[in-house]
């Protein structure tokens, strides 16, 4: 051990390099160029023809854009202080390597939306992303990377020949961008996509884009409504997780996913797409009277909460918009009054929900139940073990590890336990018998197993696969619901489309809600 230590010893004290500021500036510049594009040289090789000089002057031309940007945001941190450049240089080494894994391990774009995605994860969630190849990614990019930055001291040139130096690159790039303007075609297509690889500029821009969290002071009261009638109804909303309609057996799916439902006779709603591939944009989009995710105005839930219904938000999850409810309950607060293995999975949503629903004292309730659902990587985590039907399944966060069965597998198990799930809840309503009840269960987005390389959600809407984007719309109503409502399951099963706008509209139509805002069109049920 002293031998190792001596070792290491006079190998630190022969890593005191020296380096003026502007020889740090381009090496810095490109070593960021080399290190840490990795997924983008790989996205452009499988898209470019590499065997042509057009292919290959694209990928100089991209190389020269990152490394001129680079250059330039660290240049002029250097004029502050050549000190600071290096603290930063070396915390970006640091935060890169996560990035960069994340980046290639699951093929995520750090756009606008994916960081909102980060920062709406739960610490709990974070978790179920550690890995042994975390670490290593964590150490090699990130760990040498900044000890040898940490190892270098910068001796500062003057101002003058920092700013000549500039010069010098700014013309030597725009030149060379200029000439080969053959590659702005192939780059402009592309532009989300590769704004989206460039480390560290990706996710520091876009960051700094992401908007502050509104409040309900925030919000534009919508036109009242009147009631047609003033007799008992019972509605549930169950926002799902990373569903996907493709993986649903009541959409025709191979693997038998929804044994329950069947039985139960609830019936699901043809082509439905997500406004969104990320939980808190696709959240608000559900809530939304215009079905986006603007919040602009008050949600679904606040605007039923003012005109006098018992609205009650459970939640496994995060990412709805600034609520105004009376009965708002996480499971860390359920799991209290809890027992079973479903504690910790979305069963504890459903503790004492039925005795909640009659301590009520009003005769209109609406209930939402945010679940965890089918969120990956760690799939097998998202049900019992009694729950692992479908085999072999896999049972890693490291998803390019495990072949695609064993990850289908797993998913379909997350969507088995979704229907016991749901059944569960349709059991509850069923025992109120004198009141109208509807249960409806509509995914916040899909989910992409592999598919054209893709995992998990979040590609930017215009890019992302069906996968991402078609989701499960499913409904049970009660006999004397759809007696009430003069339902045709018939017709109901006959439409053709549907999207979350129907979400706001329909629930509406539910309670018998009329209003200036009221859009009988996306009423499913009218």
């Amino acid at each position: 051990m002293s031998n190792q230590f001596q070792w290491f010893k006079s190998f630190n004290n022969k890593l005191n390099w020296e380096l003026n500021s502007s020889s740090f500036l381009l090496l810095i510049s490109f070593a960021n160029l080399i290190i840490y594009q990795i997924p983008l040289y790989k996205f452009a090789y499988n898209n470019i023809n590499m065997h042509s000089m057009t292919g290959i002057l694209t990928i100089l031309v991209v190389s020269i854009v990152i490394f001129s940007l680079s250059y330039f945001i660290f240049l002029f941190i250097t004029l502050i202080s050549a000190n600071l450049t290096k603290i930063v240089t070396i915390i970006l080494a640091l935060i890169n390597s996560v990035a960069l894994y994340f980046v290639i391990t699951y093929n995520v774009i750090l756009t606008k939306a994916m960081m909102g995605n980060i920062f709406n994860t739960q610490t709990r969630e974070a978790f179920s992303f550690i890995s042994p190849e975390l670490f290593l990614y964590f150490f090699i990019f990130g760990i040498i990377p900044a000890y040898l930055l940490y190892k270098i001291k910068i001796i500062k040139n003057n101002r003058g020949y920092l700013i000549i130096q500039a010069i010098v690159v700014f013309i030597v790039s725009v030149l060379f961008i200029y000439i080969n303007s053959s590659s702005w075609l192939w780059i402009d297509k592309n532009a989300k996509r590769l704004g989206g690889m460039i480390m560290p500029w990706s996710y520091l821009i876009n960051t700094a884009r992401q908007r502050a969290k509104p409040t309900v002071k925030d919000q534009i009261l919508l036109p009242p409504a009147i009631f047609s009638d003033n007799e008992k109804m019972l509605v549930v909303l169950v926002i799902g997780e990373s569903a996907r309609a493709q993986n649903f057996s009541l959409y025709g799916y191979k693997q038998n996913t929804n044994p329950l439902l069947k039985s139960l006779n609830a019936i699901a709603l043809k082509n439905t797409t997500s406004c969104a591939t990320y939980t808190t944009a696709a959240v608000h989009c559900l809530l939304s009277y215009q079905g986006d995710s603007s919040d602009k105005y008050e949600p679904l839930p606040n605007y039923l909460q003012r005109h006098g219904v018992d609205v009650t938000w459970r939640t496994k999850n995060w990412g709805e918009p600034a609520l105004k409810v009376k009965t708002y309950q996480k499971d860390g607060e359920l799991a209290k009054n809890c027992k079973g293995t479903g504690c910790k999975l979305d069963e504890v949503l459903l503790t004492g929900l039925k005795e909640q629903i009659l301590s009520s004292k009003k005769k209109k309730q609406f209930i939402v139940l945010h679940t965890y659902g089918s969120h990956g990587p760690a799939y097998y985590k998202k049900y019992p073990k009694t729950f692992d039907h479908f085999q072999p399944s896999c049972k890693s966060i490291a998803l390019d590890k495990c072949s695609n069965q064993e990850l289908i597998n797993a998913y379909d198990n997350t969507i088995l336990y979704t229907d016991y799930f749901l059944s569960k809840t349709i059991n509850i309503l069923k025992s109120f018998k004198d009141t109208p009840t509807l249960l409806i269960y509509i995914s916040d987005h899909g989910e992409s197993l592999g598919e054209y390389n893709l995992y998990l959600h979040g590609t930017p809407f215009s890019l992302a696969p069906d996968f991402q984007k078609k989701v499960p719309f499913i409904i049970w109503m009660s006999e004397s619901f759809k007696e009430k409502k003069s339902i045709s399951e018939e017709k109901l099963k006959q439409q053709k489309t549907h999207s979350p706008k129907n979400i706001f509209h329909s629930i509406m139509g539910a309670f018998g809600m009329n209003s200036d805002i009221y859009d009988a069109r996306f009423d499913i049920f009218n």
